[in-house]
């Protein structure tokens, strides 16, 4: 079911795409949006698992660098039947964790070393559980799909506005362009719905991931109790380097947002994932 719904939401990222590229330039317009959303697939999948730990300056750690740390990870994987991902650690006082790779088999997690400094080794075991619990269910590609989805819209958002003012793009019916306000409704209109769609598949990940993290560790307290921590301690010292367009891929929102920004967050309530976690724990016991 889940594997449906993340179909739909990508198959819906394409037709925003596709409907931009006929706004702008009509016929060829589409073309060139379609052709352009397949090389952004492609690229994706072979390529953005190493540009986003780049982008953080992550550095690989062997077990001999951080041998409690590796061994955890390594533990955890062999527990969820899993390959040995490569394990990154990123020089960041802000308390925090991603998963990144194509599949389980080319897979990496990265912690901050502040998330490192501020939780339980019980705490660290739920989040890394939680990690490769992403790379197992292949949400690292979804998300980073979407991501890069988005942020073209986005751009092209930008390119359909001032077309519109203008006077570019297709004023052809034929052609199957739109009028100058048509053309900035949709500048408007396909940007929100291309955040709205990458909300929706990493809000529903990040409650699966919880729920089989909490699985693979075998402690959703652990978990709960860390998510809490680093709730509290991100929003107090939030990752400066963080962009909007990655900050999906943390276990914790890294962005320092006001009230209405959490509105259009791209994880779900905080409230909400640890009270689930906890009724996990209530429930076995």
């Amino acid at each position: 079911m889940n594997t449906l719904k993340i179909t739909f939401f990508l198959t819906c990222l394409t037709l925003l795409m596709v409907a931009m590229g006929n706004a702008i330039g009509g016929q060829g317009g589409m073309v060139i949006a379609l052709l352009l959303a397949g090389g952004m697939n492609f690229f994706s999948y072979w390529y953005s698992d190493k540009i986003v730990l780049k982008m953080y300056k992550a550095r690989e750690v062997s077990e001999t660098e951080s041998p409690a740390f590796y061994r955890m990870v390594k533990g955890l994987a062999e527990r969820a039947g899993m390959p040995m991902p490569k394990v990154y650690i990123i020089p960041s006082d802000s308390p925090n964790a991603f998963a990144t790779g194509r599949n389980p088999a080319n897979a990496a997690v990265a912690a901050t070393e502040g998330i490192m400094r501020i939780l339980t080794a019980e705490e660290l075991e739920g989040v890394m559980a939680h990690e490769l619990s992403h790379v197992r269910n292949r949400d690292t590609l979804i998300s980073t799909i979407a991501a890069t989805f988005a942020g073209a819209i986005a751009m092209l958002g930008n390119m359909l506005q001032w077309a519109a003012i203008f006077g570019g793009g297709s004023s052809d019916d034929e052609e199957g362009g739109g009028s100058m306000l048509g053309g900035l409704a949709m500048a408007f209109i396909a940007p929100m719905a291309a955040m709205l769609i990458q909300m929706a598949v990493s809000r529903s990940r990040e409650f699966l991931a919880d729920a089989s993290g909490a699985k693979i560790c075998g402690n959703p307290l652990a978990l709960a109790s860390a998510l809490n921590k680093l709730q509290l301690a991100s929003q107090q010292v939030p990752m400066n380097e963080a962009t909007p367009a990655t900050s999906h891929m943390f276990i914790v929102n890294p962005l320092k947002g006001a009230s209405l920004a959490k509105l259009f967050s791209t994880h779900p309530p905080m409230e909400e994932r640890i009270a689930r976690l906890q009724a996990m724990a209530g429930g076995r016991a």
